[in-house]
């Protein structure tokens, strides 16, 4: 088996082809100086020259705030990228997997979200990952569709980064509880995706660690874990205004990974004690 992954330079792409190069696949991870997704004759030759029998596409335009104002090259990426590489998959016959967001969602209620609920983007971002969801609905029979929250992984910028970053200078931090989702640690989801593209178990998917929290318990988790004297106060939404709206509700169900015989991630908190020792490694 051959496998093209899209975003490679990302915090998923590079463990999806890590997990995969472990497990002995051909992997192929490619990020934007390798190809630029947004040509379409580019895209199809790359495809084709490669010959892949499957694709994940983690390659997307993910800065969510920008995207309202950068809505050209957020469409460009996601939605016309997205659609090339549908096409290409189409012509060399490979499976393709879209890693796709809560965004699509408009955190609406309590209940968590599941596979069959309608989507209602409310941000720009959200929009165009449908978008992409759509066109692979209408270009493919078969596919996947892996909708993803909170995502954190050694390779990149994420939440625990960040709240790391500023524990070294402040003993005091204002973070958002009111907004519920489950954070998704990339070397838990990238088995999960390569166990996935083995099968014919084509769809959509809810996949993230287990459990649910805000970002403020988030917060206190990292610094309870890490021994951080740091104090967390829980604020709302409103009281830390950003130029896209955020769902306030991002809980999805993942009952569908179960009834297709997959293994749920393990528990959110499991998985950060996980990172946490992994960056430690990376510190030496």
């Amino acid at each position: 088996m051959k496998v093209l992954v899209t975003g490679y330079t990302g915090q998923l792409g590079y463990d999806v082809v890590r997990e995969g190069k472990n497990r002995g696949i051909s992997m192929l991870g490619i990020g934007r100086e390798d190809l630029d997704i947004t040509n379409e004759a580019e895209v199809y030759q790359y495809v084709q020259k490669a010959n892949p029998d499957v694709i994940i596409h983690c390659a997307a335009y993910t800065a969510v705030d920008k995207a309202e104002d950068d809505k050209e090259t957020c469409w460009d990426v996601n939605v016309l990228g997205t659609k090339f590489i549908a096409i290409a998959a189409n012509k060399v016959n490979a499976k393709l997997m879209y890693i796709s967001t809560d965004y699509v969602f408009d955190g609406k209620g309590e209940s968590p979200f599941t596979e069959a609920d309608i989507p209602n983007p409310v941000g720009y971002y959200g929009l165009t990952k449908y978008e992409g969801e759509k066109i692979l609905k209408d270009l493919l029979d078969e596919h996947f569709i892996v909708r993803i929250s909170w995502v954190f992984g050694i390779n990149g910028h994420n939440f625990i980064r960040t709240m790391l970053r500023l524990s070294e200078t402040r003993n005091e931090l204002n973070v958002v509880g009111d907004q519920y989702g489950s954070p998704t640690y990339t070397f838990d989801l990238a088995r999960l995706l390569i166990d996935m593209i083995q099968t014919e178990k084509y769809g959509v998917y809810h996949a993230s660690n287990e459990g649910f929290c805000t970002w403020a318990e988030f917060a206190s988790e990292i610094f309870q874990q890490t021994k951080k004297d740091v104090t967390v106060n829980s604020i709302s939404t409103e009281e830390y205004p950003t130029r896209a709206v955020r769902p306030k509700n991002s809980r999805m169900s993942k009952q569908k990974l179960v009834d297709n015989g997959f293994d749920p991630l393990p528990k959110w908190q499991d998985a950060l004690k996980h990172y946490l020792n992994e960056l430690a490694q990376e510190v030496k």
